[in-house]
C-alpha cells in the first residue's frame, strides 16, 4: 500500500482536544496549525500552535463548521494533514471528502465509511444485515411529523428520538407519550441542525435502565482490525456522558470477547481505517444491542490509553500516514482500572444548566492526568460544549482508581464559573457507583442524594470571614494582640440562593468573632496567602481556597464550591428575577431558537414560551405566572445575555 507521509497537521477543533492532538503530533515530529473563532482569539490552543488562522466572522458557534475557511487555512500554512478532533466536523463525510479533494490527508476514516457508519440510520441497517442485534426502531426516509408519530406509536412508548449525525446527546430526546412527541421532535431536530447541520432523526425503543457500553476499535489500510476493550459510559445527564471507566464492572471475559469480536468483524467488513467506537446498550440479562458507531476519536479515549499504555492519537496519525496498525490483537494488553470524569461549566443544582463567564481561579491537580485548555482569568464562551476539562485516574484496582480520582477532584480549583465538580465527587462517592452498579438511570435514581449539601452555619461564617479579609480596603491580617477597640462589621450577602446577614468582629486578641442568628463562633487565621486560607474554629484547623472577583466571592471548602454575592452595600432586590412579576428572563447567555407564543396568547404557569440554545443544548424557558402574553422582546436568531427580558406576561 502507498504511504501518505505528511509534515504539518492542522487541527480543525478547539480547546483540550486541540492541545491533546498537538502534543502527540509534535512528539512524532509534525508541525501543528490551529484554527480559531473570534471567541477563541487568545485561547491556549491558539497561542501554543506553530501557526494559527482565524476561520470566520461571527457567529463564533459556526466558525468551526466552516469547511471552506478550514481548507483555506491549511493552504495558507502549507499544512498537508487535517485532524478533526471530535465534535464539529469530525463525522462529516463532506468535510473528509473536501480534504481529500484538496490533497490533504484526513486523519480519520474514508468519506464512504463516515457516510456508512457516521449516520445512525445507515449504521443500523448495515449492522442488521450483518446479523448484529440492534435496538428496535425506525430509520426511514419519511421524516414528516405524521410519519414519525405513526412509527413512534408502532414502536411503543417510551421512545428515544436521536439525531442521525453527531453525538454527545445533542438532538436526543426521551419521549414518554404521544402528546409530548411533537414538541420534543421539533426540539430534537432544531438542536441537531444547530450542532451538526443536519436535523434528520431516527426513533428507537427506550430500553429500561441499561448499561452504555462502547468498544474501541482500530482499522488500517491493509485490512487489519483490532479492538482495545470496552468502556462503561453509563453515568449520564441529558443523555451526555459524565463518567467513563474501563473495564466495565458489568462485562466479564466471555461477554468482552463476544462484543469485541462483533466490533472487529464490523470494522473489517467496512474496510474501516482509523479510530472508531461501536456503542451498545447492555440490558440486565446480559443481552447487548448496537446503537451507533462513532467514526472518530472519543472524548473518553484517555481511559483506554491508561488501560493499554498506548497513545491512540499516535495510532490515528500512523494509520492516516499509510502505516499498518502497530500491534495485532494478541499483543494488546490491559492493566488495572481507569476512570474519567468530565468537568463541565454547568449548574448541577439547576438541571445542569450550562454556565459561561470568567474563570477567576483555575488550578488542576498534578497527581492524575488532566486534559484541559483553561487558565485563571480565561473567559468561557457560551457557544461551545460545556466540558472544560477531563480528569483521569488509573489504579491497580477499580477502588484505587476511584479514590485517586476523588482526591484529584478535591485538589482541583475551578472558581468563578459554576461547575459540576462537587456533583462529580458525590457520584464517585455514592455507594451504588462504588459497588459498580450504576446504569444509565443512576443520576435520575439518586439525584437527591447526589445534590450538594445545604449551606450550613460553618459555610456562612467562613463566607463572612472571607468577604471581610478579601475586601480591597480590608486591614492587613496580623497575628497577636491589638490596642484597637473591637467593632462590628455588618455583612449582607447571597449564598445558596438565600440572602443572609451577620456581623463580624475583630477582637483585640487578633481573633475574629462571627455572629449569625444568635449564634457565634471565634476564628483564628493561621495563614492567608494569595488564594488560600488556613484557620482554626473550635480547636479544628481547616483550610479553603477562594478568589474575590469584584462583589463576587468564590470559595472551595470541604469538596464544595460556594458562590457568594456581597450585598452589603447593594440596594435590596425584589423577587422578580424568579419570573413572579410576569417577566421571563434569559437564564443564560444564548441564542433564541424558538418563540413558542405570540402576543395575546393565554399561558399557564410553567408553560414553555421561549427556547434558547447555548453550548450546543436547548433550554426551554417557561411562564412564571398564568396570564396573557403582553409583549415578546426577542425574535428567533437573536443572541441574548443572562437576565434579559424575553417575554412579558400580564396576570
Amino acid at each position: 500500500m502507498p504511504r501518505r507521509p505528511f509534515h504539518k497537521v492542522l487541527i480543525a477543533n478547539r480547546g483540550e482536544i486541540a492541545l491533546r492532538v498537538m502534543r502527540t503530533a509534535r512528539r512524532l515530529g509534525h508541525g501543528v496549525v490551529a484554527v480559531y473563532s473570534d471567541a477563541d482569539h487568545d485561547a491556549p490552543h491558539v497561542r501554543l500552535a506553530d501557526q494559527a488562522v482565524r476561520i470566520g466572522a461571527p457567529p463564533p458557534a459556526q466558525s468551526y463548521l466552516n469547511i471552506a475557511a478550514i481548507l483555506a487555512a491549511a493552504k495558507a500554512t502549507d499544512a498537508d494533514a487535517v485532524h478533526p478532533g471530535y465534535g464539529f466536523l469530525a463525522e462529516n463525510g463532506d468535510f473528509a471528502a473536501a480534504c481529500k479533494e484538496a490533497g490533504l490527508v484526513f486523519v480519520g476514516p474514508s468519506p464512504d465509511a463516515i457516510a456508512a457508519m457516521g449516520n445512525k440510520a445507515g449504521a443500523k441497517a448495515i449492522m442488521q444485515r450483518a446479523g448484529v442485534p440492534c435496538v428496535p426502531g425506525y430509520q426511514g426516509d419519511d421524516q414528516s411529523d405524521e410519519a414519525m408519530l405513526r412509527e413512534a406509536r408502532r414502536i411503543g412508548f417510551p421512545v428515544m428520538i436521536k439525531a442521525v449525525a453527531g453525538g454527545g446527546g445533542r438532538g436526543m430526546r426521551l419521549v414518554s407519550d404521544a402528546d409530548a412527541f411533537p414538541d420534543l421532535l421539533r426540539s430534537a431536530r432544531s438542536e441537531a441542525a444547530a450542532a451538526f447541520g443536519d436535523g434528520t432523526v431516527i426513533l428507537e425503543k427506550a430500553i429500561a435502565n441499561p448499561r452504555h457500553i462502547e468498544i474501541q476499535v482500530f482499522g488500517d489500510a491493509f485490512g487489519n482490525a483490532v479492538h482495545l476493550g470496552e468502556r462503561d459510559c453509563s453515568v449520564q445527564r441529558r443523555h451526555q456522558k459524565l463518567i467513563e471507566e474501563a473495564p466495565s464492572p458489568a462485562v466479564g471475559p466471555e461477554l468482552r470477547a463476544r462484543m469485541g469480536e462483533v466490533a472487529v468483524q464490523a470494522v473489517k467488513a467496512l474496510g474501516y481505517e482509523g479510530a472508531g467506537t461501536l456503542e451498545f446498550l447492555l440490558d440486565a440479562d446480559g443481552q447487548f444491542y448496537f446503537m451507533e458507531m462513532n467514526t472518530r476519536l472519543q472524548v473518553e479515549h484517555p481511559v483506554t490509553e491508561a488501560l493499554t499504555g498506548l497513545d491512540l492519537v499516535e495510532w490515528q496519525l500512523r494509520v492516516a500516514a499509510g502505516e499498518p496498525l502497530p500491534l495485532i490483537q494478541e499483543q494488546i494488553n490491559f492493566s488495572g482500572h481507569a476512570i474519567e470524569v468530565r468537568l463541565c461549566s454547568e449548574d448541577a443544582a439547576h438541571d445542569f444548566m450550562p454556565q459561561s463567564g470568567r474563570m477567576a481561579l483555575w488550578q488542576m491537580p498534578e497527581t492524575i492526568r488532566v486534559e484541559h485548555a483553561l487558565e485563571s482569568g480565561a473567559e468561557i464562551p457560551p457557544y461551545y460544549d460545556s466540558m472544560i476539562a477531563k480528569l483521569i485516574s488509573h489504579g491497580a484496582t477499580r477502588e484505587e482508581a476511584r479514590t485517586k480520582l476523588i482526591a484529584g477532584l478535591e485538589q482541583a480549583a475551578a472558581l468563578g464559573v459554576a461547575t459540576n465538580q462537587s456533583f462529580l465527587i458525590s457520584c464517585l462517592r455514592h455507594p451504588a457507583f462504588a459497588a459498580g452498579k450504576a446504569t444509565t438511570a443512576f443520576i435520575a435514581a439518586y439525584r437527591d442524594e447526589l445534590r450538594a449539601p445545604a449551606v450550613d452555619a460553618a459555610d456562612l461564617e467562613l463566607a463572612a470571614l472571607l468577604l471581610s479579609v478579601s475586601h480591597p480596603h480590608a486591614h492587613p491580617v496580623r497575628s497577636g494582640r491589638s490596642l484597637a477597640a473591637a467593632f462590628a462589621t455588618p455583612l449582607r450577602f447571597e449564598i445558596g440562593g438565600e440572602v443572609r446577614e451577620c456581623e463580624l468582629w475583630r477582637e483585640r486578641d487578633g481573633l475574629y468573632r462571627v455572629t449569625q442568628d444568635g449564634a457565634e463562633h471565634r476564628y483564628e487565621i493561621v495563614s492567608l496567602v494569595n488564594d488560600a486560607i488556613r484557620f482554626r474554629r473550635a480547636d479544628i484547623v481547616d483550610g479553603a481556597r477562594f478568589v474575590r472577583d469584584g462583589d463576587r466571592l468564590f470559595v472551595q471548602h470541604r469538596s464544595q464550591t460556594l458562590a457568594v454575592h456581597d450585598l452589603t452595600l447593594a440596594r435590596p432586590q425584589s423577587s422578580a428575577a424568579a419570573g413572579g412579576d410576569g417577566k421571563v428572563r434569559a437564564a443564560l447567555n444564548g441564542r433564541v431558537v424558538a418563540v413558542l407564543v405570540k402576543p395575546g396568547d393565554r399561558v399557564e404557569l410553567g408553560q414553555p414560551v421561549v427556547t434558547l440554545e447555548a453550548m450546543k443544548m436547548e433550554h426551554v424557558h417557561t411562564a412564571g405566572i398564568a396570564g396573557t402574553v403582553a409583549a415578546i422582546e426577542v425574535a428567533e436568531g437573536d443572541q441574548v445575555t443572562t437576565g434579559r427580558i424575553v417575554v412579558e406576561i400580564a396576570g
